[in-house]
């Protein structure tokens, strides 16, 4: 099945932008009057019929829309430190994003070797991944925080929720995966946590290679975050967080 991307359709009128053109009308060879299948990167499937077939920038009217077309039953949030090698963070968010995720968050701890992290790249491939795997949704990519400002401004939103007559916290299910051991606060396997709780939204905090410090664990569990282990094996950051994305897949399938 042939997928294209835009983020413009409006008023029954869906327009590719010039890289996504050129894929339609040179290489695949469309037409006007061919029908073709666009994702508006939101969740939603457009069938559109080509009015305008011009490389530089194709039209198509808009026959029909599928929302929620390719997803899954519950929102997951990965909050993943950049890995030294740049390369292993986007086969991470190319994979995760096949199996099934809805937003990253790249996240500087206090262990972490690589401090610089760019989202376009990673924006480029997510809109890839999302079209291959047959999905409407591209996962969103947020701006580099430290560990410690996204515990607290999860924590926050936990409470928040709390107050909120229409939600509760415990709605929002909130892990973080160590390697170090504390016999004061035992871990459990991530897929025994998962079978406890019943959330539709997930969020998953992943270390660096040098793991989390013991002050952002502690930070975490005091702001809400159950501490949960990926098993036996010691796994590499990328690895760690496509298991956990995995699981999360697993748990609701």
């Amino acid at each position: 099945m042939e997928l294209f991307y835009s983020k413009d359709i409006e008023g029954g009128i869906c327009r590719l932008d010039q890289d996504e053109s050129a894929h339609c009308i040179k290489v695949l060879r469309h037409r006007a009057g061919d029908e073709i299948s666009v994702i508006d990167g939101c969740g939603t499937l457009y069938r559109c019929r080509i009015s305008v077939d011009s490389p530089k920038g194709v039209e198509a009217m808009v026959i029909s829309s599928e929302e929620g077309w390719g997803g899954h039953p519950y929102r997951l949030h990965m909050a993943v430190c950049p890995t030294k090698n740049n390369d292993r963070y986007e086969w991470f968010a190319e994979k995760a994003c096949e199996i099934g995720l809805d937003e990253i968050s790249p996240v500087i701890g206090e262990h972490s070797e690589r401090r610089v992290f760019k989202t376009a790249r990673v924006e480029k491939i997510l809109v890839s991944a999302a079209k291959q795997s047959l999905k409407g949704a591209v996962p969103a990519v947020n701006e580099p925080v430290s560990v410690k400002e996204f515990i607290l401004e999860q924590g926050e939103r936990s409470f928040a929720d709390a107050q909120d007559d229409k939600r509760s916290a415990s709605d929002r299910l909130l892990l973080i995966a160590y390697c170090f051991e504390d016999e004061t606060v035992p871990r459990r396997s991530i897929k025994e946590v998962l079978s406890e709780h019943e959330c539709k939204e997930i969020v998953v905090l992943i270390g660096p290679e040098g793991d989390f410090s013991r002050a952002e664990a502690e930070l975490a569990l005091s702001h809400g975050f159950i501490p949960v282990h990926l098993g036996d094996s010691r796994l590499r950051t990328e690895t760690a967080a496509l298991t956990a994305v995995s699981a999360v897949y697993f748990r609701h399938m």
